[in-house]
């Protein structure tokens, strides 16, 4: 495995229209200490928001964004959001029920030539450190759905990961915050951790 890259931070990806961008206080510290537990990773375990319009994403290598509702994007943030992607940057974005139809229209304010496609289960985010050979883990269920993972793809390169009726995030949480089973939690992680990996050795 390449050697990963020591002292980064993720950045959670502050947005407007009202919804709300920091629905898992605990996800990313949680996240991280568990990729430096076992991929030997140096993260920085501390949040850092970071606002989508700010030069300040350009600092991150990964951004996560999360919520339950309305996300919106100015024009600027838009070009400034696909600036970063265009230059190397990753999104991950967790939809915490609720998110999905908000968050389509908006990513095509970055893309407008890009649209969401389904990525198959041989793709190698999840085939890194852990085997998902079924896609990704349901942790919450709410509707009966099929957890999905979409992916948009500029130039050949996955820039953004897009988990659908899954909650990873809450599945990263401190474990009294949803109450989730420790093996829901195991996959959650694991899954997350991924993520992260693909990112960083890409």
């Amino acid at each position: 495995m390449p050697a990963l890259a020591q002292q980064l931070r993720i950045g959670l990806l502050v947005y407007g229209g009202g919804g709300d961008w920091y629905a898992n206080p605990t996800a990313i510290k949680n996240l991280t200490a568990f990729c430096n537990q076992n991929l030997g990773t140096k993260l920085d375990t501390r949040e850092a928001q970071v606002a989508v319009g700010s030069s300040d994403i350009f600092n991150y290598a990964m951004l996560h964004t999360t919520g339950h509702g309305r996300i919106f994007f100015t024009d600027e943030e838009a070009r400034n959001l696909r600036l970063y992607l265009e230059s190397g940057g990753f999104l991950h974005i967790d939809d915490n029920y609720g998110l999905d139809p908000y968050v389509r229209p908006e990513m095509k304010k970055v893309f407008p030539e890009l649209s969401f496609v389904e990525l198959p289960f041989t793709h190698p985010i999840y085939h890194q450190k852990f085997q998902f050979p079924n896609g990704l883990p349901k942790i919450h269920e709410h509707d009966g759905k099929q957890p999905k993972g979409y992916g948009l793809i500029y130039k050949g390169r996955l820039v953004c990961f897009y988990s659908y009726d899954c909650d990873l995030g809450d599945g990263w949480e401190d474990p009294e915050v949803h109450k989730d089973s420790p093996e829901k939690r195991l996959q959650a992680l694991q899954m997350g951790t991924n993520i992260l990996q693909y990112v960083f050795t890409q």
